[in-house]
Protein backbone atom coordinates (compact mmCIF):
# COMPACT_ATOMS: atom_id res chain seq x y z
CA UNK A 1 0.00 0.00 0.00
CA UNK A 2 1.24 3.29 -0.49
CA UNK A 3 2.73 5.67 1.88
CA UNK A 4 2.35 8.86 0.34
CA UNK A 5 1.00 11.24 2.58
CA UNK A 6 -1.68 14.29 0.66
CA UNK A 7 0.04 16.28 -1.40
CA UNK A 8 0.02 19.11 0.70
CA UNK A 9 1.85 23.04 0.27
CA UNK A 10 2.33 24.45 3.25
CA UNK A 11 3.02 27.62 1.30
CA UNK A 12 1.06 31.14 1.40
CA UNK A 13 2.15 33.11 -1.55
CA UNK A 14 3.23 30.91 -4.46
CA UNK A 15 1.11 33.38 -6.95
CA UNK A 16 3.77 35.91 -6.53
CA UNK A 17 7.53 36.76 -5.97
CA UNK A 18 8.99 38.15 -2.96
CA UNK A 19 10.65 41.67 -4.18
CA UNK A 20 11.73 44.47 -1.57
CA UNK A 21 10.21 43.28 1.60
CA UNK A 22 6.63 42.84 -0.14
CA UNK A 23 4.73 39.45 -1.93
CA UNK A 24 4.70 41.50 -6.00
CA UNK A 25 2.32 40.20 -8.33
CA UNK A 26 4.19 39.00 -11.58
CA UNK A 27 3.96 41.02 -14.62
CA UNK A 28 3.10 38.16 -16.98
CA UNK A 29 0.83 35.08 -16.24
CA UNK A 30 3.60 32.64 -17.47
CA UNK A 31 3.43 29.80 -15.00
CA UNK A 32 5.97 26.93 -14.31
CA UNK A 33 4.54 23.52 -13.19
CA UNK A 34 6.20 22.26 -10.14
CA UNK A 35 6.03 18.46 -10.38
CA UNK A 36 5.70 15.55 -7.70
CA UNK A 37 8.65 13.06 -8.68
CA UNK A 38 7.22 9.80 -7.47
CA UNK A 39 3.77 10.23 -8.90
CA UNK A 40 4.58 12.85 -11.91
CA UNK A 41 1.59 14.64 -10.83
CA UNK A 42 1.14 18.62 -10.77
CA UNK A 43 2.34 19.38 -7.19
CA UNK A 44 1.87 23.27 -7.41
CA UNK A 45 2.67 26.10 -9.73
CA UNK A 46 5.06 29.37 -9.34
CA UNK A 47 5.22 32.33 -11.92
CA UNK A 48 8.00 32.08 -14.23
CA UNK A 49 9.82 35.46 -14.44
CA UNK A 50 10.24 37.39 -16.79
CA UNK A 51 13.07 40.29 -17.63
CA UNK A 52 11.05 43.06 -16.29
CA UNK A 53 10.39 40.96 -12.70
CA UNK A 54 14.12 40.32 -12.21
CA UNK A 55 14.99 44.11 -13.36
CA UNK A 56 12.12 45.13 -10.09
CA UNK A 57 14.57 41.92 -7.71
CA UNK A 58 17.98 43.76 -8.58
CA UNK A 59 16.72 47.14 -8.54
CA UNK A 60 15.39 46.13 -4.67
CA UNK A 61 18.53 44.63 -3.77
CA UNK A 62 20.29 47.21 -5.18
CA UNK A 63 18.75 50.31 -3.52
CA UNK A 64 18.13 48.12 -0.16
CA UNK A 65 22.52 47.95 -0.50
CA UNK A 66 23.10 51.41 -1.29
CA UNK A 67 20.66 53.46 0.14
CA UNK A 68 19.32 50.94 3.15
CA UNK A 69 20.15 50.22 6.75
CA UNK A 70 21.41 46.66 6.55
CA UNK A 71 24.91 47.30 5.12
CA UNK A 72 25.05 50.20 7.96
CA UNK A 73 24.08 47.93 10.59
CA UNK A 74 26.57 46.24 12.99
CA UNK A 75 27.12 42.50 12.36
CA UNK A 76 25.80 41.94 15.56
CA UNK A 77 22.57 43.43 14.53
CA UNK A 78 22.71 41.36 11.64
CA UNK A 79 23.34 38.27 13.60
CA UNK A 80 20.32 38.54 15.43
CA UNK A 81 17.53 38.47 11.97
CA UNK A 82 19.97 35.09 11.57
CA UNK A 83 19.18 33.95 15.12
CA UNK A 84 15.48 34.89 14.36
CA UNK A 85 15.26 33.15 10.96
CA UNK A 86 16.94 30.18 12.20
CA UNK A 87 13.88 29.72 15.23
CA UNK A 88 11.61 30.23 12.47
CA UNK A 89 12.98 28.11 10.37
CA UNK A 90 13.20 25.19 12.96
CA UNK A 91 9.63 25.72 13.74
CA UNK A 92 9.08 25.43 10.11
CA UNK A 93 11.23 22.34 9.78
CA UNK A 94 8.29 19.83 8.85
CA UNK A 95 7.40 21.96 5.84
CA UNK A 96 10.19 21.68 4.22
CA UNK A 97 10.64 18.09 4.56
CA UNK A 98 7.08 18.21 3.47
CA UNK A 99 8.14 19.59 -0.20
CA UNK A 100 11.99 18.41 -0.52
CA UNK A 101 10.41 14.69 -1.34
CA UNK A 102 8.22 15.47 -3.94
CA UNK A 103 10.25 18.26 -5.78
CA UNK A 104 13.90 16.39 -5.77
CA UNK A 105 13.02 12.60 -5.14
CA UNK A 106 14.98 12.59 -1.87
CA UNK A 107 13.56 9.99 1.13
CA UNK A 108 11.34 11.61 3.30
CA UNK A 109 12.89 10.14 6.38
CA UNK A 110 16.17 11.87 5.00
CA UNK A 111 14.81 15.01 4.65
CA UNK A 112 13.59 15.23 8.50
CA UNK A 113 16.82 13.43 9.93
CA UNK A 114 18.54 16.99 7.98
CA UNK A 115 16.05 19.01 9.90
CA UNK A 116 18.29 19.90 12.61
CA UNK A 117 21.20 21.16 10.19
CA UNK A 118 19.52 23.84 8.10
CA UNK A 119 18.80 26.25 11.16
CA UNK A 120 22.56 25.50 12.33
CA UNK A 121 23.70 26.96 9.09
CA UNK A 122 22.21 30.60 10.06
CA UNK A 123 23.17 30.29 14.09
CA UNK A 124 27.03 29.19 12.80
CA UNK A 125 26.92 32.61 10.84
CA UNK A 126 25.88 34.66 13.30
CA UNK A 127 28.47 33.62 16.45
CA UNK A 128 31.01 34.86 14.09
CA UNK A 129 29.63 38.12 14.34
CA UNK A 130 31.23 38.03 17.73
CA UNK A 131 34.81 36.76 17.25
CA UNK A 132 35.98 37.48 12.91
CA UNK A 133 38.60 39.85 12.04
CA UNK A 134 36.38 42.19 9.87
CA UNK A 135 38.25 44.78 11.40
CA UNK A 136 42.03 44.55 12.07
CA UNK A 137 44.79 47.14 12.97
CA UNK A 138 48.21 47.95 11.71
CA UNK A 139 51.70 49.87 11.90
CA UNK A 140 52.11 51.23 8.64
CA UNK A 141 54.99 50.33 7.06
CA UNK A 142 58.24 52.76 7.11
CA UNK A 143 59.67 51.56 4.05
CA UNK A 144 57.15 52.48 1.65
CA UNK A 145 55.12 55.12 0.23
CA UNK A 146 52.59 54.23 3.47
CA UNK A 147 53.02 56.82 5.84
CA UNK A 148 50.39 57.69 8.38
CA UNK A 149 50.34 56.51 11.94
CA UNK A 150 47.73 53.94 11.85
CA UNK A 151 46.45 51.03 9.40
CA UNK A 152 43.11 49.36 8.77
CA UNK A 153 42.49 46.23 6.99
CA UNK A 154 38.65 46.30 6.65
CA UNK A 155 36.68 43.63 5.51
CA UNK A 156 33.51 45.11 3.99
CA UNK A 157 30.18 43.60 2.21
CA UNK A 158 30.88 42.97 -1.39
CA UNK A 159 27.56 44.25 -2.37
CA UNK A 160 24.72 42.88 -4.09
CA UNK A 161 24.66 39.04 -4.62
CA UNK A 162 22.85 37.22 -7.35
CA UNK A 163 22.66 33.23 -5.70
CA UNK A 164 21.31 31.05 -8.06
CA UNK A 165 20.11 27.62 -6.35
CA UNK A 166 20.01 24.01 -8.46
CA UNK A 167 17.42 21.39 -7.48
CA UNK A 168 18.87 18.87 -5.78
CA UNK A 169 19.02 20.17 -2.36
CA UNK A 170 17.71 23.91 -2.42
CA UNK A 171 17.29 24.95 1.03
CA UNK A 172 20.80 24.19 2.31
CA UNK A 173 22.18 25.66 -0.93
CA UNK A 174 20.24 28.26 -0.26
CA UNK A 175 21.30 28.81 3.67
CA UNK A 176 24.55 28.19 2.87
CA UNK A 177 25.18 31.29 0.98
CA UNK A 178 22.38 33.70 2.26
CA UNK A 179 23.71 33.15 5.91
CA UNK A 180 27.30 34.19 4.76
CA UNK A 181 25.93 37.26 2.53
CA UNK A 182 23.46 38.73 5.31
CA UNK A 183 25.80 38.54 7.90
CA UNK A 184 28.70 39.83 5.90
CA UNK A 185 26.03 43.06 5.43
CA UNK A 186 25.08 41.96 1.24
CA UNK A 187 21.53 42.11 -0.25
CA UNK A 188 21.00 39.04 -2.02
CA UNK A 189 18.32 37.89 -5.09
CA UNK A 190 17.67 34.39 -4.63
CA UNK A 191 16.96 32.66 -8.11
CA UNK A 192 15.36 29.07 -7.23
CA UNK A 193 15.05 26.04 -9.78
CA UNK A 194 11.63 25.58 -11.58
CA UNK A 195 11.82 22.15 -10.79
CA UNK A 196 12.47 23.32 -6.89
CA UNK A 197 10.86 26.38 -5.43
CA UNK A 198 9.52 25.32 -2.75
CA UNK A 199 12.77 26.05 -0.52
CA UNK A 200 12.84 29.89 -1.49
CA UNK A 201 9.35 30.48 -1.15
CA UNK A 202 9.75 29.23 2.11
CA UNK A 203 12.87 31.58 2.87
CA UNK A 204 11.00 34.72 1.91
CA UNK A 205 8.07 33.79 3.92
CA UNK A 206 10.08 33.93 7.12
CA UNK A 207 11.97 37.22 6.07
CA UNK A 208 8.14 38.65 5.94
CA UNK A 209 8.09 37.21 9.42
CA UNK A 210 11.58 38.59 11.40
CA UNK A 211 10.89 41.78 9.36
CA UNK A 212 13.92 42.02 7.42
CA UNK A 213 14.52 45.06 6.07
CA UNK A 214 13.17 45.31 1.93
CA UNK A 215 15.57 44.72 -0.50
CA UNK A 216 17.83 42.96 1.71
CA UNK A 217 16.42 39.47 0.06
CA UNK A 218 14.28 39.00 -2.76
CA UNK A 219 13.20 35.67 -4.43
CA UNK A 220 12.30 34.62 -7.62
CA UNK A 221 11.60 31.83 -9.62
CA UNK A 222 13.57 31.95 -13.51
CA UNK A 223 14.64 29.59 -16.46
CA UNK A 224 18.02 30.31 -17.74
CA UNK A 225 17.52 32.95 -20.05
CA UNK A 226 16.19 35.19 -17.68
CA UNK A 227 18.46 34.08 -14.73
CA UNK A 228 21.43 34.74 -17.34
CA UNK A 229 20.26 38.91 -17.02
CA UNK A 230 21.40 38.77 -13.71
CA UNK A 231 24.45 37.38 -13.94
CA UNK A 232 25.18 39.93 -16.99
CA UNK A 233 23.77 43.20 -15.08
CA UNK A 234 26.27 45.61 -13.35
CA UNK A 235 24.17 46.39 -10.82
CA UNK A 236 24.95 42.65 -9.22
CA UNK A 237 28.51 42.02 -7.81
CA UNK A 238 28.69 38.97 -6.97
CA UNK A 239 27.16 35.20 -8.07
CA UNK A 240 27.12 32.34 -6.20
CA UNK A 241 26.03 29.25 -8.43
CA UNK A 242 25.57 25.83 -7.55
CA UNK A 243 25.37 23.59 -10.35
CA UNK A 244 26.52 22.09 -13.61
CA UNK A 245 29.70 22.61 -15.03
CA UNK A 246 28.91 23.36 -18.61
CA UNK A 247 26.42 26.26 -16.78
CA UNK A 248 29.41 27.39 -14.38
CA UNK A 249 31.61 27.75 -17.56
CA UNK A 250 29.08 30.73 -18.94
CA UNK A 251 28.46 32.21 -15.85
CA UNK A 252 32.59 32.69 -15.12
CA UNK A 253 32.66 33.63 -18.20
CA UNK A 254 29.95 36.23 -18.16
CA UNK A 255 31.63 37.24 -14.64
CA UNK A 256 35.16 37.46 -15.90
CA UNK A 257 33.89 39.78 -18.85
CA UNK A 258 32.54 42.36 -16.38
CA UNK A 259 35.01 41.51 -13.77
CA UNK A 260 31.98 40.46 -11.56
CA UNK A 261 33.48 38.13 -8.04
CA UNK A 262 31.80 34.81 -8.43
CA UNK A 263 31.77 31.47 -6.37
CA UNK A 264 30.96 28.32 -8.65
CA UNK A 265 30.01 24.97 -7.19
CA UNK A 266 30.37 22.66 -10.02
CA UNK A 267 29.81 19.53 -11.19
CA UNK A 268 32.23 16.31 -10.15
CA UNK A 269 32.98 12.68 -11.19
CA UNK A 270 34.28 11.80 -7.58
CA UNK A 271 36.68 8.77 -7.43
CA UNK A 272 36.35 6.04 -4.06
CA UNK A 273 40.16 4.76 -4.66
CA UNK A 274 40.07 1.29 -2.86
CA UNK A 275 43.32 -0.09 -1.56
CA UNK A 276 44.57 -3.55 -1.52
CA UNK A 277 44.05 -3.76 2.31
CA UNK A 278 40.93 -2.51 2.41
CA UNK A 279 37.55 -4.86 3.30
CA UNK A 280 35.74 -5.24 0.01
CA UNK A 281 31.99 -6.20 1.43
CA UNK A 282 32.35 -3.66 3.83
CA UNK A 283 33.43 -0.68 1.50
CA UNK A 284 30.71 -2.08 -1.01
CA UNK A 285 28.00 -1.48 1.22
CA UNK A 286 29.04 1.69 2.22
CA UNK A 287 29.94 2.99 -1.44
CA UNK A 288 26.09 1.63 -2.24
CA UNK A 289 24.34 2.62 0.47
CA UNK A 290 26.28 6.34 0.24
CA UNK A 291 24.45 6.33 -4.02
CA UNK A 292 21.11 6.25 -2.17
CA UNK A 293 21.02 9.31 -1.39
CA UNK A 294 19.06 11.55 -3.42
CA UNK A 295 18.96 8.95 -5.74
CA UNK A 296 22.47 9.57 -6.98
CA UNK A 297 21.81 13.12 -7.61
CA UNK A 298 24.42 14.71 -5.75
CA UNK A 299 27.70 16.64 -7.35
CA UNK A 300 30.19 14.82 -4.50
CA UNK A 301 28.62 11.30 -5.75
CA UNK A 302 31.54 8.91 -5.41
CA UNK A 303 30.78 6.97 -8.68
CA UNK A 304 34.26 5.58 -9.91
CA UNK A 305 35.37 3.30 -7.88
CA UNK A 306 38.76 2.75 -8.61
CA UNK A 307 40.34 -1.21 -7.10
CA UNK A 308 43.41 -3.65 -7.52
CA UNK A 309 42.95 -5.57 -10.47
CA UNK A 310 43.33 -8.49 -9.03
CA UNK A 311 40.03 -7.94 -6.68
CA UNK A 312 37.90 -6.03 -8.95
CA UNK A 313 35.62 -8.78 -10.40
CA UNK A 314 35.10 -9.51 -6.37
CA UNK A 315 34.27 -6.27 -5.59
CA UNK A 316 32.16 -5.71 -8.53
CA UNK A 317 30.15 -8.71 -7.10
CA UNK A 318 29.79 -7.38 -4.05
CA UNK A 319 28.79 -4.29 -4.98
CA UNK A 320 26.28 -5.28 -7.17
CA UNK A 321 24.51 -7.34 -4.46
CA UNK A 322 24.75 -4.64 -2.26
CA UNK A 323 23.28 -2.27 -4.85
CA UNK A 324 20.59 -4.35 -6.35
CA UNK A 325 19.09 -5.58 -2.37
CA UNK A 326 18.28 -2.01 -2.76
CA UNK A 327 14.63 -1.17 -2.24
CA UNK A 328 13.66 1.18 -4.57
CA UNK A 329 10.14 3.18 -4.26
CA UNK A 330 8.16 5.99 -2.71
CA UNK A 331 10.06 8.08 -0.81
CA UNK A 332 7.42 8.48 1.89
CA UNK A 333 7.25 4.90 2.43
CA UNK A 334 9.42 3.95 6.01
CA UNK A 335 11.23 1.07 4.31
CA UNK A 336 12.13 2.42 1.23
CA UNK A 337 15.99 3.09 1.03
CA UNK A 338 16.10 5.07 -2.85
CA UNK A 339 13.82 7.26 -4.09
CA UNK A 340 12.95 8.40 -7.84
CA UNK A 341 14.94 10.91 -9.82
CA UNK A 342 13.23 14.39 -9.76
CA UNK A 343 12.10 14.88 -12.87
CA UNK A 344 11.76 12.85 -16.33
CA UNK A 345 14.26 14.57 -18.44
CA UNK A 346 16.86 13.84 -15.42
CA UNK A 347 15.55 10.15 -16.16
CA UNK A 348 16.01 10.66 -19.73
CA UNK A 349 19.70 11.46 -19.02
CA UNK A 350 20.42 8.81 -16.86
CA UNK A 351 19.23 6.09 -19.15
CA UNK A 352 20.73 7.69 -22.09
CA UNK A 353 24.41 7.16 -20.23
CA UNK A 354 23.59 3.37 -19.10
CA UNK A 355 23.35 2.91 -22.68
CA UNK A 356 26.22 4.73 -23.80
CA UNK A 357 28.38 2.14 -20.96
CA UNK A 358 26.78 -0.28 -22.85
CA UNK A 359 27.46 0.67 -26.08
CA UNK A 360 31.54 0.85 -24.65
CA UNK A 361 31.66 -2.56 -23.90
CA UNK A 362 31.35 -2.37 -19.97
CA UNK A 363 29.58 -5.47 -18.13
CA UNK A 364 26.64 -4.27 -17.02
CA UNK A 365 26.47 -6.41 -13.58
CA UNK A 366 23.03 -4.79 -12.27
CA UNK A 367 20.40 -2.93 -12.92
CA UNK A 368 20.38 -0.69 -15.96
CA UNK A 369 16.23 -0.08 -16.62
CA UNK A 370 13.26 1.07 -14.70
CA UNK A 371 12.08 -0.95 -11.27
CA UNK A 372 9.10 -3.31 -12.98
CA UNK A 373 7.18 -2.64 -9.31
CA UNK A 374 6.96 1.06 -10.26
CA UNK A 375 4.15 2.07 -12.80
CA UNK A 376 4.97 6.24 -12.34
CA UNK A 377 7.04 8.14 -10.94
CA UNK A 378 10.80 9.02 -12.53
CA UNK A 379 12.28 5.95 -11.25
CA UNK A 380 15.63 4.13 -12.17
CA UNK A 381 17.03 0.72 -10.81
CA UNK A 382 20.58 1.28 -9.05
CA UNK A 383 22.87 -0.01 -11.61
CA UNK A 384 26.59 -1.07 -11.24
CA UNK A 385 28.80 -1.33 -14.30
CA UNK A 386 32.20 -3.20 -14.15
CA UNK A 387 35.59 -3.34 -16.22
CA UNK A 388 35.42 0.13 -17.25
CA UNK A 389 37.86 1.76 -18.61
CA UNK A 390 38.49 5.60 -17.66
CA UNK A 391 38.23 7.04 -20.71
CA UNK A 392 34.79 6.01 -21.19
CA UNK A 393 32.37 8.36 -21.11
CA UNK A 394 30.25 7.04 -17.99
CA UNK A 395 33.51 7.46 -16.24
CA UNK A 396 34.38 10.93 -17.57
CA UNK A 397 30.84 12.71 -17.78
CA UNK A 398 28.63 13.49 -14.48
CA UNK A 399 25.85 11.34 -14.71
CA UNK A 400 23.92 12.52 -11.80
CA UNK A 401 21.86 9.75 -10.69
CA UNK A 402 22.49 5.74 -8.99
CA UNK A 403 25.08 4.60 -11.86
CA UNK A 404 28.16 3.40 -10.51
CA UNK A 405 31.51 2.71 -12.63
CA UNK A 406 34.18 -0.12 -11.32
CA UNK A 407 37.73 1.08 -12.66
CA UNK A 408 40.79 -2.18 -12.23
CA UNK A 409 44.13 -0.42 -11.41
CA UNK A 410 47.37 -2.21 -11.29
CA UNK A 411 48.59 -0.51 -8.10
CA UNK A 412 48.57 2.60 -6.01
CA UNK A 413 50.08 4.17 -7.97
CA UNK A 414 48.44 3.66 -10.86
CA UNK A 415 44.77 3.78 -8.66
CA UNK A 416 45.97 7.82 -7.90
CA UNK A 417 46.45 8.58 -11.69
CA UNK A 418 43.04 6.76 -12.47
CA UNK A 419 41.40 8.93 -9.66
CA UNK A 420 43.23 12.28 -10.85
CA UNK A 421 42.19 11.53 -14.88
CA UNK A 422 39.14 13.64 -14.89
CA UNK A 423 38.12 17.48 -15.53
CA UNK A 424 36.73 17.09 -12.23
CA UNK A 425 38.04 17.77 -8.76
CA UNK A 426 35.16 17.73 -6.26
CA UNK A 427 35.01 14.90 -3.58
CA UNK A 428 37.07 12.05 -3.49
CA UNK A 429 37.69 8.80 -0.90
CA UNK A 430 40.56 6.20 0.21
CA UNK A 431 40.12 2.97 1.64
CA UNK A 432 42.21 1.14 3.72
CA UNK A 433 42.20 0.20 7.76
CA UNK A 434 45.31 2.13 8.05
CA UNK A 435 44.53 5.72 8.27
CA UNK A 436 48.38 7.21 7.74
CA UNK A 437 47.99 5.12 4.15
CA UNK A 438 44.92 7.21 3.63
CA UNK A 439 46.06 10.33 4.68
CA UNK A 440 49.48 9.64 2.28
CA UNK A 441 47.04 8.68 -0.86
CA UNK A 442 45.07 11.96 0.11
CA UNK A 443 47.54 13.98 -0.12
CA UNK A 444 48.00 13.35 -4.22
CA UNK A 445 44.37 13.41 -4.87
CA UNK A 446 43.65 16.74 -6.53
CA UNK A 447 39.85 16.97 -4.93
CA UNK A 448 38.60 19.52 -2.59
CA UNK A 449 37.24 16.88 -0.20
CA UNK A 450 38.67 13.52 0.52
CA UNK A 451 36.89 11.22 2.72
CA UNK A 452 38.24 8.02 4.79
CA UNK A 453 36.48 5.12 4.37
CA UNK A 454 33.25 6.67 3.09
CA UNK A 455 32.02 9.98 1.58
CA UNK A 456 32.41 12.34 3.81
CA UNK A 457 31.88 16.15 3.42
CA UNK A 458 32.33 18.90 5.91
CA UNK A 459 30.15 22.51 5.47
CA UNK A 460 31.44 23.07 8.63
CA UNK A 461 35.02 22.75 7.25
CA UNK A 462 34.88 23.91 3.74
CA UNK A 463 33.12 22.19 0.84
CA UNK A 464 34.21 23.13 -3.10
CA UNK A 465 36.49 21.93 -6.18
CA UNK A 466 39.48 21.83 -7.59
CA UNK A 467 39.77 22.21 -11.30
CA UNK A 468 36.35 22.28 -13.62
CA UNK A 469 34.54 21.21 -9.97
CA UNK A 470 34.67 24.97 -9.18
CA UNK A 471 36.26 28.45 -8.08
CA UNK A 472 36.06 29.34 -4.21
CA UNK A 473 34.35 27.32 -1.35
CA UNK A 474 31.51 27.68 0.73
CA UNK A 475 30.65 26.73 4.32
CA UNK A 476 32.93 27.68 7.64
CA UNK A 477 34.76 30.36 7.77
CA UNK A 478 36.25 30.41 4.72
CA UNK A 479 32.78 30.62 2.96
CA UNK A 480 32.39 33.79 4.71
CA UNK A 481 35.43 35.16 2.42
CA UNK A 482 34.05 35.21 -0.78
CA UNK A 483 31.15 38.14 0.33
CA UNK A 484 33.84 40.37 1.84
CA UNK A 485 35.88 42.70 0.21
CA UNK A 486 39.80 44.22 1.74
CA UNK A 487 39.59 47.58 1.78
CA UNK A 488 43.42 49.26 3.40
CA UNK A 489 42.70 52.16 5.02
CA UNK A 490 45.66 54.41 6.07
CA UNK A 491 45.46 56.97 8.91
CA UNK A 492 48.09 60.36 10.26
CA UNK A 493 46.28 58.66 13.48
CA UNK A 494 43.81 56.21 15.52
CA UNK A 495 40.42 57.11 15.05
CA UNK A 496 38.38 58.09 18.45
Amino acid sequence: MSAITEAVVPLSNTGRFFINGEWIKPTSDAVIDVVDSATEQLYFQVPEAQPADMDLAIGAARRAFDRGPWPRMTHVERAGYLRAMADRLEARASDYSAMWPRESGVLYAIATAGEPGNPETLRFYADLADDYPFEESFSPSTTSMAGGGFGLLVREPVGVVGAIIPWNAPLPLILIKVAPALLAGCTVIVKVSPEAPGAGYLMAEIAEEVGLPGGVLNVITAEREVSELMVRDHRVDKIAFTGSTAAGRKIGAICGERVARCTLELGGKSAAVILDDADMNAAAMTLAGAECFLSGQVCASLTRIVVPRQRHDEFADALAAAFSAVQVGDPFDAATQMGPLAMERQRDRVEHYIAKGIEEGATLVTGGGRPKHLKRGFYIEPTVFAGVDNKHVIAQEEIFGPVLSVIPADNDEDAVDIANDTIYGLNAAVFTPDAGRARQVAGRLRSGTVGHNGMRIDFDIAFGGFKQSGVGREGGREGLLPYLESKTVLLDGAPT
